[in-house]
């Protein structure tokens, strides 16, 4: 019986786990290794680790984790938990079951992205989602925004700061007057032709032959929890503008007595500042209600 099973081994959940190995409880991590991050070679924007290799940081995050002696490590998936708070159990997909009083569930997100041909193959390379993250590597070079849903606006109004944008609107978005003005006047150009196809490194061709150059692509992609897991729980979820999330407390406790959530899963906007900060909050959580059940 493990004080606490986390469910997720990336950065929110290697987060928790620090703050609860500190509190001396027994906690099992269960990974599946897949983190959202994978196909990006560097990070950015987060302190102290400004430019590192993704895999590199997670290695060091799990290095030291291993140094707690209340930590186990399940390299696995999982296919259902069950119970309820005090006495969970939890089933992998390789056959082993684990038991805890708490769960946490950090299981990441889904990125949902425009099918367009070529899109998949660059994305977390050359096609991006935050500029905040990989904007200024750009060196100021030309920058294509595809629309995808409605924050797709707001992304392309900002993306002036780190380069000369260009806006597809893609046949998803119906610019109004009062909106064209003001991309043109943050300004961003304006091309209404669809998008047939990505080639190169990140050139755009048109479905009228026009093929564009550009330094990096960005769409803002919809984010959708990255399994049924939740669900089959019984955890409520919610809309926001780029898709689903958790619904949590401000305790980062679901609509599952016992069962908490954190990181992509349970809040936007996404980075791993915001991952790792929600992870360590979610961590002292689960820890005050192990301590104080009737909280």
């Amino acid at each position: 019986m493990h004080d606490v099973i986390v469910i997720g081994g990336s950065y929110a959940g290697m987060a928790a786990a620090l703050q609860l190995l500190r509190a001396r409880r027994s906690v099992l991590v269960i990974d599946a290794g897949e983190r959202r991050n994978r196909f990006a070679e560097h990070l950015h924007g987060f302190l102290g680790q400004d430019g590192v290799n993704p895999n590199a940081l997670w290695q060091q995050a799990r290095d030291q984790l291993d140094a707690y002696p209340g930590l186990t490590w399940y390299a696995g998936a999982v296919q259902d938990v069950l119970g309820e708070i005090g006495m969970f159990r939890v089933c992998t997909d390789k056959g082993a079951d684990f038991t805890s009083h708490r769960i946490l569930l950090a299981t990441g997100v889904r990125d949902e992205i425009p099918d367009i041909p070529g899109l998949a193959e660059r994305w977390g390379q050359s096609v991006l989602y935050c500029p905040y993250c990989h904007g200024y590597e750009l060196n100021n070079g030309p920058i294509g925004v595809i629309a995808f849903n409605p924050v797709s606006l707001h992304q392309a109004e900002i993306m002036p700061e780190w380069g000369t944008t260009t806006f597809f609107t893609n046949n998803v978005v119906c610019l109004n007057d009062g909106q064209r003005a003001h991309l043109l006047r943050h300004g961003v150009a304006l091309e209404e032709v669809g998008v047939e196809r990505i080639e190169g490194t990140a050139d755009i061709v048109l479905t009228d032959g026009r093929r564009l150059e550009f330094s990096a692509i960005f769409v803002v992609s919809n984010t959708f929890p990255s399994n049924a897991l939740a669900a089959a729980i019984g955890c409520e979820h919610e809309e926001h503008s780029m898709g689903q999330q958790l619904v949590t407390d401000e305790f980062k406790q679901t609509t599952v007595p016992g069962v908490f959530a954190c990181g992509d899963v349970a809040r936007v906007p996404h980075s791993i500042s915001f991952a790792v900060g929600d992870g360590a909050w979610a961590g002292m959580q689960v820890h005050r209600s192990l301590v104080n059940p009737e909280m």
